[in-house]
């Protein structure tokens, strides 16, 4: 009759240790998973308000650039570009960084517009915001990274996949972000 009391015991102890892991693992996934979007979101707040800041600087040097239509049309689907995905995101960017070369490019060939004080300010605050972007990007793909390596280690992998948890893609860009956009043009 000990005997029986033990075992019903330690199967006691093990489904409650089991159980534990479960709802710990779980949790960990939740506020990981979550971590993972908030990011992401302030990501996409980041990178509309460098669009906003682009076509404020392109409206601020409008009569400079009266020549250059391609710019005006480019701002424009720049500000129409999804940003709902990875892959959306790294699309804007390289075309946000584009623009940015191109218009500052075009202001070299204007010199009263180093003069005028909205771009020079325009011009720190999309500094700040590549700043912003640069260090939220690196905090999305290291929330990634942990999310992936706790869905992937031993015993967890058994429980995520059951859980419907899936590896999430990085935030993955060319060559071009190496480099900051040249914003010292003035």
């Amino acid at each position: 009759m000990l005997l029986l009391y033990i075992g019903v015991a330690i199967f006691l102890i093990v489904v409650l240790v089991v159980l534990v892991w479960v709802i710990t693992l779980y949790n960990r996934l939740i506020g990981l998973n979550n971590a993972i979007e908030n990011t992401f979101h302030q990501i996409q707040v980041s990178m509309k308000k460098r669009f906003d800041m682009i076509g404020q600087l392109v409206d601020t040097t409008k009569s400079y650039l009266k020549y250059e239509k391609s710019v005006f049309v480019d701002v424009t689907k720049l500000r129409q570009m999804p940003i709902n995905t990875p892959e959306d995101i790294k699309k804007a960017d390289a075309a946000a960084r584009s623009l940015l070369g191109r218009l500052f490019a075009v202001f070299e060939n204007y010199p009263k517009v180093q003069g005028i004080e909205a771009v020079t300010s325009l011009q720190e605050s999309i500094k700040s915001v590549e700043a912003e972007i640069a260090r939220l990007r690196y905090l999305y793909n290291d929330q990634v990274q942990s999310f992936n390596v706790t869905i992937q280690v031993f015993p967890n992998n058994l429980l995520a996949g059951l859980l419907g948890f899936t590896k999430k893609p990085y935030l993955e860009f060319g060559e071009e972000v190496e480099k900051r956009p040249d914003t010292k043009v003035f």
